[in-house]
């Protein structure tokens, strides 16, 4: 198997984000085929279309590095029953201009978590409706709506032995998916 970069796309600013703290759990647990990073999405503007023919210079950035990217995972919280703003942006800066969208093609999946008993159900469908449109092929299963994860980490390690179980199954099944799926 080669060895795929993959995009870490965390959709909190929040500086404890349960969602940074699993994304960080992820990377630490993945096998040697993923070499994977976070990539900010908090310096980006507000989309704007009259920005197109003249893009701010962290648009352009944020494209050109997503373009290095073999894959993409997200991790999310649930805003009102539906993705972060910030996460909302961070996709449409991605796809712009029409037609040259960073993201096409890209094997992703979706993880959300939330101290909630729900664990961002609601933001991880949410999100997957605009992956359909963006052309990227998102792993089905296993599902991951993590609930209660405030309860799952000491710090920044994850101290609840079935959550880390079920995150060494995810990043392993994503592993492979990427492997089955990427360019």
């Amino acid at each position: 198997m080669a060895t795929r970069k993959i995009a870490v796309i965390v959709g909190s600013l929040r500086k404890e984000s349960w969602n940074r703290k699993v994304g960080k759990a992820l990377i630490m647990l993945a096998p040697p085929t993923l070499e994977m990073e976070i990539v900010e999405i908090g310096q980006l503007a507000m989309y704007n279309q009259d920005d197109d023919d003249a893009p701010p210079a962290t648009y352009t950035e944020f494209r050109e590095k997503l373009k290095q990217y073999h894959g993409v995972l997200f991790c999310t919280p649930e805003y009102n029953r539906s993705i972060p703003a910030v996460l909302k942006n961070a996709i449409d800066v991605g796809s712009r201009p029409y037609g040259q969208s960073a993201w096409s093609g890209k094997p992703c999946a979706v993880i959300s978590a939330s101290p909630g008993a729900i664990g961002g159900f609601g933001a991880n469908h949410h999100l997957r409706q605009c992956l359909v449109f963006l052309n990227m092929p998102a792993m089905q299963q296993p599902e991951a709506y993590l609930g209660k994860i405030d309860t799952c980490f000491d710090g920044d390690q994850v101290s609840d032995e079935k959550t880390r179980a079920f995150l060494q199954k995810f990043i392993d099944t994503f592993a492979a998916w990427v492997e089955r799926n990427a360019d």
